[in-house]
């Protein structure tokens, strides 16, 4: 699947983005709400979308709710969040039945169409604010979701990485808001905070399936009429880097996780983003990279090691697990790693073998209709026009010397040490 058909509508108030397929036997529903990151706002939109998953107007429990997804052949719904590079995006996920293939002709993507408006343009509103109850009960989950991120060790290191590199920057917020913030949320406060959303934030539609293309068009334009809008970019604040930032925390762990932060100076869209995925590739980002043969296998540092990008910030972060005596010597291999890479200390062995893995990797992804959306939303997000075909076309052209260049512009910005107490 190297050639994606993708059919871009500007409607009113969002983009409409349909994929027609014969790949898969569900079509898939997604509609992502893009909003600048705001210390303000990210706990209230951290909480919203749980929220509005709970009822609407016309399913006003979530018993209600859930029963109604069952009589749509067990349809699955659910809702996340996350970031892109200085956003905070919203995703509505519904994945429902193709009626091409079920004995009775039920209109279910229709149906899929019109549950995913009610869901977020029709919510469970009295008086002007939410359903109380709904809303305790998800801030109380909202609280688990924070805290969590503090109990999974791996999770958190990145997480504190990202803080204290990213300082005074959008992106060290957390995409589910502030613990300290959840309990001052009230119903009116987070209804007012909805309907400001509802008529600033960018809307894209990706329905994904074996559809007709003109069909799918009516029946949004049906059930998705949004005010006009012109949606807030967000500011970019990349630092750079002045001095290498050191950061040791400690707690009562088994395992040091050793995470360090660098500053790409690329993001997707640029000229040299492709040959940065080489770069990755070869440094950290698989089996047969620099830090996992050389932190991992040959030096036994690590139990883990590998890297990966932040394609819309220009970050890329190394994620280690060490034994604590280890934190010295596992730095030292790592910055050594980073220079052979950016001396070209690499062969055109590794470069072909991760050109082929990240063509596989890619088409995995494509292989799901989700990871089809991911990939295409990387174009919405950055007002690019870059298709598959292209990306992989990029990919296979890259040269040796594309990859020195582009490692020639990663610098290391800040090393985070989550060790034991003892000591």
């Amino acid at each position: 699947m190297t050639s994606i058909n993708e059919v871009i509508k500007q409607k009113q108030g969002y983009t409409l983005h349909i994929v027609q397929t014969e790949k898969y036997k569900t079509n898939t529903l997604v509609l992502k709400m893009k909003a600048p990151l705001e210390e303000e706002t990210i706990t209230l939109r951290g909480l919203l979308p749980y929220v509005l998953q709970s009822s609407t107007k016309n399913l006003p429990t979530t018993t209600e709710l859930r029963s109604y997804l069952d009589e749509l052949y067990g349809a699955n719904f659910f809702v996340d969040l996350g970031k892109k590079g200085e956003y905070h995006v919203t995703n509505f996920s519904v994945e429902i039945a193709n009626e091409k293939f079920l004995k009775d002709s039920e209109p279910l993507l229709n149906k899929g169409l019109q549950f995913l408006s009610d869901v977020v343009f029709n919510p469970n509103v009295e008086s002007d604010q939410f359903h109380n109850q709904t809303v305790e009960k998800e801030k109380h989950n909202q609280k688990s979701r924070i805290q969590a991120v503090y109990d999974d060790k791996m999770r958190y290191a990145n997480s504190r990485l990202i803080e204290e590199m990213c300082k005074g920057e959008p992106y060290a917020l957390h995409a589910n808001g502030k613990a300290d913030k959840v309990d001052e949320i009230s119903s009116k406060e987070l209804y007012q905070f909805y309907k400001k959303a509802i008529n600033e934030d960018q809307f894209d539609l990706y329905v994904i399936g074996d559809v007709d293309v003109s069909e799918v068009e009516a029946f949004c334009d049906q059930h998705f009429v949004l005010n006009e809008r012109t949606a807030r970019t967000a500011e970019k604040s990349n630092s750079s880097v002045n001095k290498e930032n050191e950061v040791i925390e400690k707690q009562d762990v088994k395992q040091g996780k050793l995470n360090i932060g660098y500053r790409t100076n690329t993001v997707y869209g640029d000229e040299d983003y492709f040959a940065l995925q080489v770069f990755n590739g070869i440094f950290g980002g698989f089996s047969h990279s620099k830090l996992f043969i050389n932190v991992r296998e040959k030096a036994s540092l690590a139990y883990y090691a590998a890297s990966r990008l932040e394609s819309h910030k220009g970050l890329m972060m190394v994620m280690s697990g060490i034994d604590f005596k280890n934190f010295e010597q596992a730095v030292t291999i790592i910055k050594e790693q980073l220079q052979a890479m950016k001396n070209g200390d690499f062969s055109d062995a590794e470069i072909e073998q991760t050109k082929a893995v990240i063509r596989n990797q890619l088409l995995e992804t494509v292989d799901t209709s989700r990871g089809l959306i991911e990939v295409l939303y990387h174009n919405a997000i950055s007002g690019q026009t870059i298709d598959l075909a292209q990306w992989l076309n990029s990919i296979e052209t890259i040269s040796k010397d594309e990859i020195v260049k582009v490692a020639q512009k990663v610098e290391t910005d800040t090393i985070y040490f989550l060790t034991g107490m003892e000591g």
